[in-house]
């Protein structure tokens, strides 16, 4: 049996949670446009975890909205669905709330629902600074090894002594190292318009490594943050939304807007994958919407 999720601290929540429960043979991570797509086979002995549905799977997990361009569970759903902190939420529930992964759990639900203070910005600890690690909105890089390394120890072991292995404790290194310029490339790639923090990253030649989160201490006047940046291989343009973690007030509805551009997410943050021909028009147009919105 296969578990097929998504590579941050819910996907790898999900995989501590299901691999401590399920026989898996095999964790394969992939984008969730992977699965609206059918660019990845699904069968029967799989797992779909943190990601949109396949009717062909075992079981399904997810929180994030049922956009248009999802399809939608017919008859007896199995799995668990609801709107909810994360995905992992939803897995620890359906396999009797373990208590020894309760602190996981917790920590992910804040991670991935963006509620967070300063200091797990600046000052990042536990398991959202591992999560930070595996994020591929950070930038460190190809981290499918590493991801699953991390999930075999987080099962056994205190997050202390896991942020201690070395292969963690070098992302880390990396990622503090990176910080001032991170900053750098934030300050000279973002403007503000309106209530939206802009942030176009397609003239960096390599994405700057860097906290997501950082933007919206730089910009506090911000609501909502709008980043572009290449797809792999430029292929496409990604366009991501988020509503800031501080100034809660933005009344946009992020994943049904970017639903529009055939991408998803949840009511306060999602991406899109945009062709590349036409990034500029829907980009402005994404960035019209959330002013308008306030």
């Amino acid at each position: 049996m296969r578990l097929i999720t998504r590579g941050d601290l819910d996907g790898l929540a999900c995989a501590v949670i299901v691999t401590s429960h399920e026989k898996i043979s095999e964790i394969l991570l992939v984008h969730p446009q992977d699965i609206t797509d059918r660019r990845v086979e699904v069968t029967g002995d799989d797992i779909v975890a943190n990601l949109p549905y396949h009717p062909e799977c075992a079981l399904w997990f997810d929180h994030h909205l049922l956009t248009s361009s999802n399809r939608r569970p017919e008859g007896e759903l199995r799995g668990r669905y609801a709107q909810a902190p994360s995905a992992a939420q939803l897995v620890w529930e359906h396999y009797g709330k373990d208590p020894s992964f309760g602190d996981l759990v917790e920590e992910t639900n804040r991670l991935d629902s963006a509620q967070l203070t300063e200091d797990d910005v600046l000052r990042p600890e536990r398991y959202i600074l591992l999560g930070y690690t595996i994020d591929g909105r950070t930038g460190l890089g190809a981290f499918e090894v590493y991801f699953r390394q991390c999930v075999e120890w987080v099962k056994d072991l205190p997050i202390e002594d896991v942020l201690r292995k070395p292969m963690v404790a070098e992302r880390v290194k990396r990622l503090r190292e990176e910080d001032r310029n991170f900053r750098r490339a934030l300050t000279d790639s973002s403007r503000l318009e309106g209530n939206v923090v802009f942030t176009d990253f397609r003239s960096e030649g390599v994405l700057p490594i860097g906290n997501r989160f950082l933007v919206y201490t730089l910009f506090p006047d911000a609501n909502v943050s709008l980043r572009i940046h290449w797809g792999p291989e430029r292929q496409f343009v990604v366009a991501a939304v988020a509503h800031s973690i501080f100034d809660r007030s933005c009344r946009t509805n992020v994943g049904e807007l970017l639903s529009r551009y055939g991408g998803g997410g949840h009511r306060g943050a999602g991406s899109a994958p945009t062709p590349t021909e036409e990034a500029d028009e829907k980009i402005a147009e994404i960035l019209e919407a959330l002013k308008a919105a306030g």
